[in-house]
């Protein structure tokens, strides 16, 4: 389970430690096997498995095609509705008088075009109760059956697995890059984290550990193991890792019901806060924040009972009102209701970060003798935040030269907040002090090249991944507001979804928009067929798993098309057993199944908020069309979400972030430009060894060389 793991996660294959023979048949057979799915192993891969005897060759070759295969989709039975999709679908209004004129056939007799007219005009018919309508009208078997065998095109996909090291040093290196990432991860990589943490705990670990969610994970498992505790410098750190062990939101932006601790335990977390508050009594003011939780912990943690740690008892006395405490961010609002700007400003430098976040609103309330004071404040911080606040910042600061069309802001839940920007834009010279600034100390963070840097053209448009919360975990997905080109004749959207318990009917849908955000048509369960665009069909029940489908030909006439999927009854898309979205590129004479993965680009988990997700959206301009990833989900209403119905908000969201500029990997690659060699990969190998930047590294790399890849762009972020 860990090898596929992390196979799934970096696209290297950890080499096996099994017996020596000859597994050269076997070695031929994966190759052939992962062509069919778009992956392609190595030369050093597949003379690894050649060595192997046969029966620890095929085990590694098992494993290595099911991780592919879960990566991209492929481990379950994409079934379409209608059998000869994309041909052979109705029209809308055809098919449903068939399903009316088959209903009224049901109670016997025949049936005229009549019958069908007078059973509407009752009201009596719901036409999601008609026959044979919403489950499969055939086997998958049958679905292959019906379409002729995929052919090969250029345009396919070929995606490269490397040979790694042993699954230890593997695991052990992946440990420690996630846990001392720069960045907080994603609800995948958190879950990854955990399980490596267990395997990793007895080995190397980080030297040091800057996200407090990452430390409320490894935390969790030392209190579970019973290893000291690492990193707990605030009380809030105290309360995510109780958060973390109760299996709850470590992030804290939801309530978390606390399991009951055993006594060791409750031991361990009370002598933790007690070191914070006895170091510095300062740390009582973020008890506030969450003075509901604390309260909810004290009744499983029983401080009472333990007077040997007076400063854990004080934390609760916060909490329950009976001690007050004021803390920084008080202090600051304070000044900034009595219009002193600049002295808010200095109580904020006692704490960079939340200066430096607060920055545009000091700026905007400031008088201009008062902005100088303020931005001397902001400069003197820089060299005590983080990277990723700094990139946060200058990212921020770059859009507020004019007022958005509207402003948006995705919370970590990936939810969208959208409202008019009523905030008056920064002054042009301003920003661009602000701007110097911020390039200067992130330039002086970045590592010092120790080999020529060498950029692959595709990644420079790809977001810097300053959050996992802004992504999704699945195959060759994006952060947030990244771009990617797209090239051939046809899209294919597909979601795919297997419900736990009760009946729950998701529909895929496209919104087509035009040059101005209105909308140009819709394709969804409720029309068939719009400019060229088609829907493979209703499936209304997922007990044994479910997938609709939608071919957007690349000659449509919409400037924006936004894929997303409605939740129209049933469970959420945090409770179903598996949810999926992804699209693949073909071209239109290539025939295949529906569901072909060498023809899928992307596949990326629906795990989120809301009851409409919004993963992608294409855009077409000059250049051709690009893939701009969103990662949002609507809030919906609880039931009988339609793309009809949602038509504003979604244009309005997507309009936001489209027009929202981004840091890219093109921003880290200019300020390295000052002090390393940089060159653009134009497809040839170099003849020295190189540090390569791009989404995918090419094979025969000179030895000696570094790769950063998708996997691991969050390590150019500086710390």
């Amino acid at each position: 389970m860990l090898a596929k793991l992390l196979i799934q996660k970096t696209l290297r294959v950890p080499a096996s430690t099994g017996a020596a023979g000859d597994g050269t048949p076997v070695a031929r057979q994966l190759d052939a096997a992962l062509l069919d799915v778009g992956f392609s192993a190595s030369r050093a891969l597949l003379d690894h498995i050649g060595t192997l005897a046969p029966a620890p060759a095929m085990d590694l070759a098992a494993t290595v095609v099911s991780a592919v295969r879960e990566l991209i989709g492929d481990h379950v039975r994409h079934n379409a509705y209608f059998v000869g999709f994309p041909d052979d679908v109705p029209d809308t209004i055809e098919f449903w008088t068939d399903r009316l004129r088959a209903a009224v056939l049901a109670g016997g007799g025949s049936a005229t075009d009549a019958h069908p007219r007078d059973a509407v005009t009752r009201g009596g018919v719901n036409l999601l109760d008609l026959p044979a309508y919403g489950t499969y009208q055939h086997t998958y078997a049958e679905l292959l059956a019906a379409h002729d065998d995929l052919i090969a095109a250029a345009g396919d996909r070929v995606t490269v697995l490397r040979l790694g090291d042993t699954v230890d040093v593997e695991a052990e290196r992946l440990y420690l890059a996630l846990a001392g990432s720069a960045t907080p991860l994603g609800e995948a990589d958190l879950a990854l984290l955990g399980e490596l943490a267990v395997a990793c705990a007895d080995g190397a670990q980080p030297a040091e550990v800057p996200v407090r969610e990452n430390r409320a994970v490894l935390n969790g498992i030392r209190l579970v193991l019973g290893r000291p505790l690492i990193g707990v410098d605030t009380t809030t750190d105290v309360l995510r890792l109780a958060c973390q062990v109760s299996g709850g939101d470590t992030s804290l932006v939801t309530p978390t019901r606390f399991r009951a601790f055993r006594r060791p335990e409750r031991r361990v977390l009370l002598a933790a806060l007690d070191t914070v508050v006895r170091a510095n009594a300062h740390k009582l003011g973020d008890v506030a924040r969450y003075a509901e939780r604390w309260k909810r912990l004290a009744e499983r943690l029983h401080p009472h009972e333990y007077d040997k740690w007076p400063h854990a008892q004080a934390v609760f006395a916060v909490a329950r009102g009976e001690q007050r405490v004021r803390n920084l961010a008080g202090r600051a609002e304070a000044a900034i209701s009595a219009g002193a700007i600049g002295p808010a400003a200095s109580v904020l430098s006692a704490a960079p970060g939340m200066l430096l976040r607060s920055a545009d609103r000091l700026l905007r309330l400031a008088s201009p003798a008062e902005r100088s004071t303020v931005v001397d404040a902001v400069a003197g911080a820089l060299g005590s935040t983080s990277g990723r606040v700094l990139l946060s910042l200058r990212e921020h600061v770059d859009n507020r030269l004019t007022p958005a069309s509207a402003r948006i802001y995705a919370s970590r839940s990936r939810t969208a907040w959208v409202g008019p920007d009523v905030r008056p834009p920064l002054p042009a010279e301003l920003v661009a002090e602000l701007s110097s600034l911020l390039d200067a100390e992130i330039g002086a963070r970045l590592p010092e090249p120790e080999r020529p840097l060498l950029v692959d053209p595709e990644v420079l448009d790809v977001a810097l991944p300053l959050s996992g919360k802004a992504a999704e975990g699945g195959f060759a997905v994006l952060p947030r507001g990244s771009r990617a080109s797209v090239s051939g004749e046809l899209l294919r959207f597909f979601t795919y979804w297997r419900q736990t318990s009760r009946r729950t009917d998701y529909d895929l849908s496209v919104l087509l928009l035009d040059d101005e955000f209105r909308s140009a048509g819709q394709v969804s369960w409720t029309n068939y067929r719009h400019d060229g665009v088609v829907h493979s069909g209703d499936v209304t029940n997922a007990t044994n798993g479910a997938t609709e489908f939608i071919d957007v030909p690349l000659a449509v006439g919409a400037r924006y098309v936004v894929p997303q999927v409605n939740i129209y009854a049933g469970e959420s898309f945090d409770e179903v057993a598996e949810s999926m979205f992804g699209y693949q590129v073909r071209a239109r004479d290539q025939l295949g199944a529906p569901f072909e993965p060498r023809t899928v680009r992307a596949r990326s988990q629906m795990r989120g908020q809301g009851r409409v997700a919004l993963p992608i959206v294409f855009a077409r301009s000059g250049a051709g069309w690009q893939a701009v990833w969103l990662h949002l989900y609507l809030r919906g209403w609880p039931s009988v979400n339609r793309v009809e119905e949602n038509t504003f908000s979604t244009a309005d969201r997507v309009r936001a972030l489209l027009e929202r500029r981004y840091l890219t990997v093109a921003y880290l690659v200019d300020r390295w430009r000052a002090r390393a060699d940089v060159s653009t990969w134009d497809g040839r190998l170099p003849d020295e060894p190189v540090t390569f930047v791009g989404i995918e590294a090419p094979e025969g790399l000179p030895d000696g060389s570094e790769a950063y890849t998708l996997d691991r762009l969050s390590e150019l972020i500086p710390g």
